[in-house]
């Protein structure tokens, strides 16, 4: 095959190639499993549990905080040359944490439960990306990791369809699908640990000027995390806004989100593949404006007023999803790029540490920016992620830092 057809790979061919068979169907039932629950944990806490909102939301968020503590470890296990173990100990994590959610009672069994959850959730983008870091290389490597997340999303979008169909049937039906939940993960960590896939140990510390690799990447940590507070601008921002600016029904935030849904699936791969031909940090920081641009079109949408600003809003929402698209396809790859071999799992735990950080911070700052005003929060969106473009574009770390050869053939893969 020559090097032009193999670029253009379809998304499946790019999937099966970071990862195997088996990887994929992983991914296809961890996603659909987590799809199940995910959007109605908080409702498991308050209406199984009886917990009230304040005490479930508190617990999840001490979740997803204690998973970020815990990122140093994963990265450091990723260095010393596990791949498919370390993904799979944070899918077992979360079976743990279904388990401890189903058996526990009252506000002390769900927070252990957020915990072991927050613990898996967090830890799992940096481990799947190390995964296909060690089995794909350049652009395809990118192309691949578009791939995962086209299928994650379309997974994680089945699972909460069919648990928004099923949800109705109360106390019952949430304990079903948080038990179907666990039997996903359960699955989908099996089939990763039956991989065995790892990287050989390196037989020497890291050299200083490797260790500077990931060094400089701070100014990339601190632009991201402006760009990460776009993931709650359609899931906290854009429902507040219809609900309380505009006072239309909350259909048009449910239509927003299925459409950027079918979006990311639909193109996210060929976008990606295409992009190929630039670098991943003109990509990034091309992000980063278009994303601004997105924010201040939602202001002037939303001043129309009315259903007609609702369906100006949802049209914005199109070039919002470029922007996200751009982000995530450039973000993770850039990192990946600009680190030597041996310091790639600290790298990625820093940048999901940075990440991870933006999106739990995201939704106080967006609630009480709306409450200032319209101006306050979109602006305020727009420029910071214009000012984190421009950061990108300046920060030291360079793609190519990591030597250009396949990982492959370091690797110890039965099965």
């Amino acid at each position: 095959m020559t090097k032009q057809k193999d670029e253009r790979l379809g998304w499946a061919a790019l999937l099966l190639a970071g990862g195997g068979p088996r990887y994929a169907l992983a991914l296809v039932i961890d996603s659909v499993g987590g799809g199940l629950l995910r959007p109605f944990l908080l409702l498991y806490g308050i209406v199984v549990l009886r917990l009230s909102a304040g005490a479930a939301g508190l617990a999840l968020s001490v979740g997803l905080l204690a998973g970020l503590v815990v990122l140093p470890l994963a990265g450091r296990w990723i260095d010393r040359g596990a791949r498919s173990a370390v993904v799979a100990a944070t899918l077992l994590v979360r079976v743990a944490g279904i388990g401890v959610l189903l058996a526990g009672d009252g506000q002390a069994g769900f927070l252990a439960a957020s915990v072991l959850l927050g613990l898996g959730g967090q830890a799992w983008p940096a481990a799947h990306a190390a995964l296909v870091a060690a089995l794909t290389t350049g652009r395809r490597r990118d192309a691949a990791l578009a791939a995962g997340r086209s299928v994650r999303n379309a997974g994680l979008g089945a699972g909460a369809l069919i648990a928004t169909v099923a949800v109705t049937g109360g106390d019952g039906v949430l304990r079903a699908l948080a038990a179907l939940t666990g039997l996903a993960f359960l699955g989908s960590g099996l089939l990763v640990a039956s991989m065995r896939l790892r990287v050989a140990e390196p037989d020497r510390p890291a050299a200083p000027s490797e260790r500077g690799g990931v060094g400089h990447l701070t100014g990339l940590l601190w632009a991201n995390l402006p760009f990460a507070l776009c993931f709650s601008v359609l899931e906290v921002a854009l429902p507040a806004v219809m609900v309380t600016q505009l006072d239309v029904s909350p259909v048009w935030s449910a239509g927003m989100f299925v459409g950027n849904t079918v979006l990311v699936i639909a193109v996210q791969v060929p976008l990606v593949v295409w992009l190929g031909r630039w670098h991943r940090r003109s990509v990034l920081a091309a992000s980063g404006v278009v994303l601004a641009g997105s924010y201040l079109g939602f202001w002037a949408a939303a001043g129309v007023g009315g259903d007609a600003g609702a369906a100006l809003v949802a049209v914005v929402c199109v070039l919002y999803t470029a922007g996200e698209i751009l982000y995530t396809g450039s973000g993770t790859a850039l990192v990946i790029a600009s680190t030597p071999d041996r310091l790639v799992g600290r790298a990625l735990v820093r940048w999901q540490l940075s990440t991870g950080l933006g999106m739990a911070v995201a939704p106080a700052i967006l609630t009480g920016l709306l409450a200032v005003g319209p101006a306050a929060l979109w602006l305020t969106l727009a420029l910071t992620t214009a000012a984190g473009a421009a950061v990108v574009l300046r920060a030291p770390a360079g793609e190519g830092v990591r030597p250009l050869r396949r990982r492959s053939a370091r690797l110890r893969w039965s099965g």
